[in-house]
């Protein structure tokens, strides 16, 4: 187990207090990217988005645990994307009394012979020079001895902006997006690995609360590797496709209504 050093806590406040809902970016890394669905959703509500920086998957668990007893009115409602999904589940898993629901949005794939799938659904919808510097900063970032970690990452940022949207409205990749590669390389790592072993799974049994799950159909992340296993574990799940969308159904022209009146719901 790594061990940090504990640091302040890095929060973003939207509507007002009390705090009942809370967003978890994806990345690992990626910390901001959850602004825009923070202020779509601020009004008469009252949002956190934490800024991840611990480079363990224990240390994001535990900070984002802080950040809903330190500023949460808990029980929160936890809505994790992409990564955050499934860091959001762990720490429903850990601290059960601390979330009354748990609302998955993109989640990747829990069976690590579908996260293969990813990759190459993602460089089949890039032209070769793409898929080419798509592959080459993925090496950078697995490298724990290469450098500009965090140019990589926002590359590929960028390169994911292409390969996970179907429809995006204009403001698609405008989010202000502060890329970390080093918790990338490390807490990915980790996370991969709890995967392959089926310990990430096994945390599922172990979910209190209900849990939702909103994936689009154009996702490059299996549904399938969401649906089924999770449908397995969990007493209390319901998941939701929807149709004309990828990864971030915010974003999307076609499924973004949908999306809103799908949240709005859960959010009640």
């Amino acid at each position: 187990m790594i061990r940090e050093e504990k640091k302040s806590l890095q929060v973003r406040k939207y509507g007002a207090a009390p705090f009942d809902i809370v967003l978890v970016h994806g990345g690992p890394g990626a910390a901001g990217e959850m602004a825009t669905l923070a202020a779509d959703l601020a009004s008469g509500r009252g949002i956190l988005e934490p800024l991840q920086t611990a480079t363990s998957v224990t240390g994001q668990v535990a900070e984002l645990a802080d950040v809903i007893e330190t500023l949460g009115n808990r029980p929160v409602i936890l809505v994790g994307f992409s990564w955050g999904a499934w860091l959001s589940l762990m720490a429903a898993a850990e601290h059960p009394a601390s979330v009354r629901k748990l609302i998955l949005i993109g989640c990747g794939p829990f069976e690590e012979e579908l996260s293969f799938h990813v990759l190459e659904n993602r460089l089949n919808r890039l032209e070769e020079e793409e898929k080419t510097a798509f592959i080459s900063n993925l090496l950078i970032l697995s490298d724990p001895e290469a450098g500009e970690k965090d140019a990589a990452l926002a590359n590929l940022g960028t390169l994911v902006a292409k390969t996970d949207s179907f429809d995006p409205i204009q403001e698609a990749g405008t989010e202000q997006i502060d890329y970390r590669g080093d918790i990338f390389q490390r807490v990915w790592e980790e996370a991969a690995e709890m995967r392959r072993t089926g310990k990430l799974l096994d945390l599922g049994t172990r979910i209190k609360c209900p849990v939702v799950a909103i994936h689009g159909d154009t996702d490059p992340h299996p549904a399938d590797g969401v649906q089924i296993p999770l449908e397995a574990v969990l007493k209390d799940f319901q998941f939701i496709l929807l149709k004309n969308c990828g990864h971030k159904p915010w974003i999307e022209r076609r499924a973004r209504e949908e999306f809103f009146r799908i949240l709005d719901k859960e959010l009640s």
